[in-house]
């Protein structure tokens, strides 16, 4: 009885591994080494059945002769063959993934570039549109300066000028966030302490900036993408980690590019990092996906109290 329960098991179960492996048939886009597998299921499907019949009926699998031999022989040589062939399956899923992975890079790529186009372009804009009328405009209220007045509009003079000297100022810190001329001009390493040495010029935080790049260039993408992603992550704990100290490493070595980056902060728990806000415009979502366009690896720990440590590795060499 326990065999007949357990022959009733294995065909039910029989027939829907048959019916499944006939569903991703076409999955596979019907390759041979997966038909002749599904052949070989269907066989042995067939086979169990007629193992059964003896229990329920007078027949007897040896009527079949040797029809029952040769179920036999096709079920073992279609697993045979279906099996030593089926690596053309995972060469087909190795290649579109490939290719998945290309075409994602080529699109993250191509965002970054026109993000980056955009921000040049809207920085020119402002430099070389706005920034020549405010001159102007100081030129013209110094010489108002110099003329004589009474006291009330003395003040108002020199505030209107002040004001000016501070759009002026506003102007060129926001066109050179947008598109920072001295990482096009002079690289990684000089954007970065030019960023932090304003940072901590604030007092608000103290960032200490160790590296062993001396003038190295690297890619234009490489250089922006770290240099944004950096920027951001000094954004991020600033604004959320109430820390007191930041400390970033970066190192160039055996062809690749690493970047240690510590902050003495609150810190977050990892495993709801999913499901942070987007800090700072970009948050760690955004981070990742840049990171990944220059198919390099980045590590982030943190825990509450215990401050947050991200490492970055991007390989400079083949870009």
């Amino acid at each position: 009885m326990v065999l007949q329960i357990l022959l009733v098991i294995t065909i039910i179960l029989q027939f829907f591994a048959v019916g499944v492996a006939i569903k991703l048939t076409r999955v596979t886009k019907y390759n041979f080494s997966w038909i002749l597998l599904t052949i070989g299921f269907i066989f042995m499907g067939i086979r169990r059945l007629v193992e059964f019949l003896p229990f329920i009926s007078d027949f007897e699998p040896q009527d079949l002769g040797e029809v029952f031999v040769w179920f036999g022989v096709v079920i073992s040589v279609s697993f045979a063959i279906g099996v030593f062939m089926i690596q053309r399956i995972f060469k087909y899923m190795k290649r579109v993934e490939d290719s998945r992975r290309l075409t994602e890079k080529m699109f993250l790529n191509a965002i970054i570039q026109t993000e980056e186009k955009e921000r040049k372009r809207f920085a020119k804009d402002l430099h070389d549109g706005l920034g020549p009328l405010l001159s102007t405009v100081k030129m013209s209220v110094s010489s108002l300066a110099q003329l004589e007045h009474d006291k009330a509009s003395q003040e108002i003079v020199a505030n209107t000028e002040m004001v000016i000297n501070e759009a002026i100022k506003s102007l060129k810190e926001i066109s050179d966030n947008l598109s920072p001329h001295v990482l096009n001009n002079f690289g990684l390493l000089r954007a970065l302490r030019n960023f932090t040495n304003k940072i901590n010029a604030t007092k608000a935080i103290r960032i200490q900036l160790k590296s062993n790049l001396a003038d190295e260039r690297f890619s234009n993408n490489i250089e922006v993408v770290l240099y944004r992603v950096v920027c951001e992550l000094i954004n991020n704990t600033i604004k959320h980690a109430s820390a007191k100290n930041i400390s970033i490493d970066l190192q160039h070595q055996e062809g690749a590019l690493s970047i240690d980056y510590r902050d003495n902060g609150k810190g977050f728990n990892k495993e709801k990092l999913e499901e942070l806000p987007m800090m700072g415009g970009m948050g760690f979502s955004n981070i990742y996906s840049r990171i990944n366009s220059l198919k390099g690896d980045i590590q982030i720990e943190s825990e509450p109290k215990k401050g947050t440590h991200v490492y970055i590795q991007v390989n400079t060499e083949n870009e």
